[in-house]
């Protein structure tokens, strides 16, 4: 016993002796053993449980199966625990929260001089981006992370953390989605299972043994953070029981491209996935060069391909889609319809896939920007079914919880089930009004040509929703309402369009008029959705094909998921534009696209369908 406490018991001074008196205290009061507590299926907070001062602290290196730094040695992750002292002192198991990341041990510089340039013709081979110098190692051992630790150790938990590969005092390089960004958590997940070794260096043979985890292990975890446990997950390892992603990025693609496009993430104008290898490589000094050499340079500068945008091998690589198969854990998916960082089609594409799949499923989403997880009673009611094994019913409760505007983010709307069941598509079609604005109508209206517009990247796409007239951009609006309508799903536009030059951005806007913003925050709930295609890529994203000046062409793509209420008194405006300067590379201005409006159209889920719009017009039909 004493060997095993030596490494585990960090946090005291003298072991041997702390040991002693925790256990002989317990046989000489008589007391009970300190067990979970659960009430109205949830873990309550234990008070024998609360004091930090009584966690037991230990650091650890997890042996993986692959060896991604090419040292001819299996690579170890660096591993941190938190436990109650009960697990020591009174034998007990407990189940473990488990959060990874690339994260804890500090990130590279930031600023736009170390993005790619985005100021430059569409298709041109665009100049080497600089590489800033590595991110400095920050923490101290044995602590990775304190993050989760109060929420979970109190209520009966253990909370594990590591580095991801090649972070941190983790071994190995980051990939950011490849193969071993996956098998490392697994291999997490094995040891506290009892089907890996622990050591207590990076280089050592004396093992740990996780003899106080139960075998049931949950992961969780934002952005970044929330996509390692869907990784995790789609190796099908035993014992990771349920997973809480918290605005998961579930495709690399779709985080840097869109439909054949190069877009970006909101806020981060000219970043690549190379640009978060350099920025999250904190780790492995000693195998930096060659991490440098075979991952970033000879991988993703080959493949990231800035030049067509096309979905390639590489990129099907690190989209977790195509790797659901093994998946088996309880999934409660968290997201926002306002994320322009990591946008909310991340979410919804694998909600969508493991509902087919069968797998035990919810889905949180709120409306506010990046990030926010769900309320803890979700969470708590989640990790207590499936790492307690507590009947709580969860698996009956609604599937889709939404947060709806104004409300706080603790008080969601259950729903059956996200799209909102009663939602149906219904159809829009285009009416002439350019350069001010034009019409936007359930019935079509003939003959109504062609319009242009005249690519400018200078002006933002919130300035043209409002402009009442110009030609950067063409608009198209619903009457005013004298309902709300509620709209819950993926818009999809069919658009007939030709361009002047052989590449042109394509962006499509929803949004809602009149326009408000917070004059403080210049926040505003006007912006609907958004989506982006490339009409080169017409008929493949995975093959574009220089466009024909002057020749039409016609392309069918989703916009961003969404599930929002439009108030009464506003009108839905569908806004097309080429470049969108938050998002898309900034060509020259000039290049005109016209657009066949008797060939566009845009269908809108709405809840209730064509009844409930034609109900929310208002009775005077008036002119807008």
């Amino acid at each position: 016993m004493m060997l095993r406490l030596r490494h585990d018991l960090s946090t005291f001074t003298n072991i041997g002796i702390v040991t002693f008196a925790l256990l002989n205290g317990a046989m000489a009061s008589g007391a009970e053993p300190t067990v979970p507590v659960f009430k109205d299926g949830e873990a309550q907070i234990v008070k024998a449980f609360e004091d930090p001062d009584y966690w037991i602290r230990h650091d650890l290196w997890v042996q993986t199966e692959f060896d991604s730094d090419g040292d001819d040695k299996l690579d170890r992750m660096h591993v941190s625990v938190t436990r109650p002292r009960q697990t020591e002192s009174e034998g007990l198991k407990l189940p473990v929260v488990y959060v990874s990341s690339p994260y804890f041990a500090g990130t590279g510089a930031k600023g736009q001089e170390f993005f790619w340039d985005t100021r430059h013709e569409l298709g041109a081979t665009p100049p080497q981006r600089e590489h800033f110098p590595p991110p400095e190692r920050k923490g101290l051992r044995p602590i990775i992370s304190k993050s989760h630790v109060k929420e979970w150790v109190p209520r009966g938990y253990i909370v594990v953390h590591s580095s991801s590969p090649g972070t941190g005092l983790s071994q190995g390089c980051p990939t950011v989605g490849g193969d071993n960004e996956s098998l490392a958590p697994k291999a997490v997940v094995d040891w506290l299972c009892g089907r890996a070794h622990g050591f207590t260096t990076p280089d050592g043979d004396e093992k740990v043994v996780a003899f106080w985890c139960t075998g049931k292990v949950g992961m969780t975890g934002t952005s970044y953070n929330g996509t390692i446990p869907l990784a995790a997950a789609t190796t099908g390892v035993k014992g990771l029981e349920a997973i809480i992603p918290v605005a998961p990025n579930t495709s690399y693609y779709h985080y840097y491209r869109s439909n054949g496009l190069i877009r970006h993430p909101f806020g981060f104008l000219g970043e690549d996935i190379d640009y978060l290898y350099d920025f999250i490589h904190s780790g492995n000094e000693t195998r930096r060069d060659h991490c440098d050499c075979e991952v970033r340079d000879k991988e993703m500068l080959q493949s990231l391909d800035r030049e067509t945008g096309d979905y390639n091998e590489f990129w099907a690589g690190r989209d977790y889609l195509n790797d659901l198969e093994p998946l088996n854990a309880a999934v409660l998916m968290a997201h926002a319809f306002n994320d322009w960082n990591v946008v909310p089609e991340h979410s919804v594409r694998i909600y969508e896939a493991l509902k087919a799949k069968g797998v035990p499923t919810q889905a949180f989403f709120h409306q506010g920007g990046h990030g926010g997880p769900p309320p803890m009673k979700m969470m708590n009611r989640w990790f207590t079914r499936y790492l307690h094994g507590i009947e709580n019913d969860v698996e009956n409760d609604p599937r889709a919880w939404i947060v709806r505007e104004q409300n706080e983010r603790d008080k969601p709307t259950p729903y059956a089930e996200y799209p909102n069941p009663a939602a149906s598509p219904v159809k829009f079609y285009l009416s002439a009004g350019a350069p001010e604005r034009g019409k936007l109508a359930t019935v079509a209206a003939a003959d109504q040509g062609t319009e242009t517009l005249v690519d400018n990247f200078s002006f933002s796409g919130a300035s043209l929703a409002q402009a009442e007239w110009t030609n950067h951009r063409l608009i198209y609006l619903t009457p005013k309402f004298s309902k709300p309508i509620h709209l819950s799903g993926t818009p999809r536009i069919t658009i007939r369009v030709a361009a002047n030059k052989p590449a042109a951005n394509l962006s499509i806007w929803l949004v809602s008029l009149p326009w408000t913003e917070n004059k403080k925050t210049k926040i505003t709930d006007n912006i609907i959705t958004r989506g982006w295609a490339d009409p080169q890529n017409h008929l493949s994203i995975t093959e574009g094909e220089p466009l024909v000046p002057g020749q039409f062409y016609e392309l069918s793509f989703d916009l961003q998921p969404d599930d929002q209420v439009i108030n009464k008194g506003q009108q839905i405006g569908l806004m097309i534009l080429s470049s969108d300067r938050d998002f898309t590379l900034r060509p020259t201005p000039g290049t005109e696209l016209t657009v066949d409006l008797d060939a566009t159209s845009i269908t809108l889920p709405i809840v209730g369908g064509d009844d409930a719009f034609a109900k929310a017009l208002l009775q005077s039909k008036e002119d807008h």
